[in-house]
């Protein structure tokens, strides 16, 4: 098991929403148990497909840039600080609407898989 995790050993790669991400934690790969937790990023003015996790509840939280989130029908704004919880099966979609990337914190718990992303038609 590994308990740390070396950002610059952690290669990114694009999630079926379209979000770059660096799986800092995942039971998959390093035994962390129940969550796992990745960075995620979003050029300036590109948004995630809009999708569900079926049994993942998502916690993001903005580390920066700017934003919104769509979480069912509703669009929150969003900026550096802010923490957003999503329950599973809620549709959802984030955007970076600033001059810069969107850089947030992904928690997931049951952990992140591919298979439990379901994308949803606008």
């Amino acid at each position: 098991m590994r308990l740390i995790t070396r950002y610059r050993e952690t290669e990114p790669f694009t999630t079926k929403d379209g979000s770059t991400i660096r799986e800092l934690m995942h039971p998959a790969r390093h035994g962390s148990g129940r969550q796992s937790l990745a960075e995620a990023s979003l050029p300036a003015g590109r948004k995630t497909l809009l999708h569900r996790h079926r049994s993942s509840d998502e916690i993001y939280h903005i580390l920066s840039g700017s934003g919104r989130v769509r979480l069912g029908e509703e669009r929150y704004p969003v900026t550096v600080g802010d923490t957003i919880h999503i329950p599973a099966g809620t549709p959802h979609d984030i955007e970076a609407d600033g001059g810069e990337p969107l850089v947030f914190l992904c928690c997931c718990t049951p952990p992140y898989r591919h298979e439990d992303t379901e994308l949803l038609d606008e």
